[in-house]
């Protein structure tokens, strides 16, 4: 049965429209800086931030907006933080570094790490940072520095092990929320073994992106700032982390059909839809298919702002979690990576062969590799959009990306990809919405490949490129 590929028609903002109607202008950055090109703006990234920030206003929660720094290590959305004034979660010491030299104060920078070594709590120490602790052996590298530098630190504690639906939810990190409240009693007070802790408040972040999950979570922070201010612990502040959804995709029907389309691919009478009809996580048995796709849920109607909202109007006690906040007078802050980044950066390749393999497929060669473009998911499960030198009036072809290193398994997409004609070596293939988690998460130099080049953009009156090192603010251009 013949089986044609799906498509899965991403979400485009106008800059990316408008960028990518410039074909010569790619081509020349492309020509200039090496493929792949990683280009990013920041319209983007404001937008997502105020769409946070009128949930909270809204609900009237007090709050706070941490952009997670792993997402993307471009110093422009650190210097974009810091000029729309929110701030910036740190998992290691280079990151808390660049916050600092971009002028970010220390209460708009939070440490997360999952590792905290001498080096990097020192340095938070020298400059006041708070530090969210995950464990014991943290906390004693903490109070040792402190009593050598003579100082004190304001401190969170992330926390684990919540219920839901009768079962605890598994973490690594954290301590568990049974066991904190007797922890503190122990060792925060002045005769304590951790007496140069200033303590602040609550962390925790969950895997998946449960709603569900988050709001118990969030019920029970509220219970254990409850329990614990009984003994002189003011809880200023609960961070519920990131993993807030985000949507990538215009129609709902195509992410359906597609998840539809791939079980049925997999049956031997059936033609791939992926390199030689993997399976994405899926599992078959005696012709059966079972489980889901491993990969990032590309559609979602409640995402970002959406997300949030579901959360803090969740009920506790037949109140909605946001009048638990605003009465115990707790700032709810979150740690957004993904979504913030949405909509916010495109990664452009150039086209270097074009084959048949041993089986007949249509193989395109890239100038990347798939670690530039590469995250946990099982696929990128969006539509590519194709830049061709020359348009021509010729039919559809079905096509797969492979990319510079020496694997088999070295493919850009494993999806089959429709498009409108085939490609000419030189021609373009553009990957929307990359920013969050894909250009930078996993990127290597196997090979000594360069890694690619970082850029902004801005239109004023025509488009205009910086490389992200020597980046220049808007409002300086203007």
């Amino acid at each position: 049965m013949s089986t044609q590929a799906p498509k899965l028609t991403p979400i485009v903002h106008p800059w990316i429209k408008d960028l990518t109607s410039h074909g010569s202008l790619l081509h020349s950055w492309i020509e200039k800086y090496g493929s792949p090109i990683n280009i990013h703006n920041l319209i983007s990234f404001g937008q997502n931030y105020l769409r946070f920030n009128r949930i909270f206003h809204k609900y009237g929660v007090s709050s706070n907006v941490f952009f997670a720094r792993k997402a993307n290590k471009c110093k422009c959305f650190v210097w974009a933080a810091k000029e729309y004034g929110f701030g910036v979660d740190t998992a290691s010491l280079n990151e808390i570094k660049e916050c600092i030299q971009a002028g970010l104060s220390s209460e708009r920078i939070t440490i997360t790490a999952a590792v905290k070594n001498r080096e990097l709590l020192t340095y938070a120490v020298e400059h006041q940072i708070p530090v969210v602790l995950d464990n014991e052996d943290e906390c004693d590298l903490l109070q040792e520095i402190l009593e050598e530098k003579e100082n004190t630190l304001s401190v969170g504690f992330r926390i684990g092990g919540f219920i839901h639906n009768d079962k605890k939810l598994y973490s690594r990190f954290g301590f568990d929320i049974s066991v904190l409240p007797q922890f503190l009693r122990n060792n925060l007070h002045p005769s304590g073994k951790y007496n140069r802790f200033n303590y602040k408040g609550l962390h925790f972040h969950l895997s998946g992106y449960s709603i569900e999950d988050r709001t118990a979570a969030l019920s029970q922070a509220l219970d254990l700032a409850k329990l614990i201010s009984k003994d002189k612990f003011k809880t200023s502040f609960i961070d519920m982390g990131g993993g807030i959804l985000m949507n990538y995709l215009r129609s709902s029907s195509e992410w359906h059909q597609f998840h539809q389309a791939l079980r049925e691919s997999l049956s031997p009478d059936n033609e791939e839809i992926t390199f030689r009809k993997e399976p994405l996580g899926l599992i078959q048995l005696e012709n059966k298919v079972y489980g889901e796709a491993k990969v990032y849920p590309y559609f979602n109607e409640i995402n970002q702002d959406k997300f949030i909202e579901k959360i803090i109007t969740g009920q506790k006690n037949g109140l909605p979690l946001f009048h638990h906040l605003k009465q115990k007078h707790i700032e709810l802050r979150i740690e957004p990576g993904r979504s913030l980044l949405d909509q916010c950066g495109i990664t452009v390749a150039k086209v270097a062969f074009r084959k048949k393999d041993a089986e007949g497929r249509n193989l395109i060669g890239l100038e990347m590799n798939r670690t530039q473009m590469f995250s946990s998911s099982a696929d990128f499960l969006l539509d590519p959009l194709f830049i061709p030198k020359t348009k021509k009036d010729t039919e559809e072809c079905e096509v797969y990306f492979v990319g510079a290193y020496c694997l088999e398994q070295e493919l850009i997409l494993k999806r089959k990809i429709t498009l409108s004609q085939f490609p000419e070596v030189g021609d373009l293939v553009c990957f929307v919405n990359t920013a969050g988690y894909m250009m930078h998460f996993y990127e290597s130099e196997a090979h000594r490949f360069d890694l690619a080049k970082n850029l902004v953009v801005e239109k004023i009156d025509k488009w205009q490129v910086f490389e992200d090192d020597n980046y220049i603010t808007a409002e300086e251009l203007v």
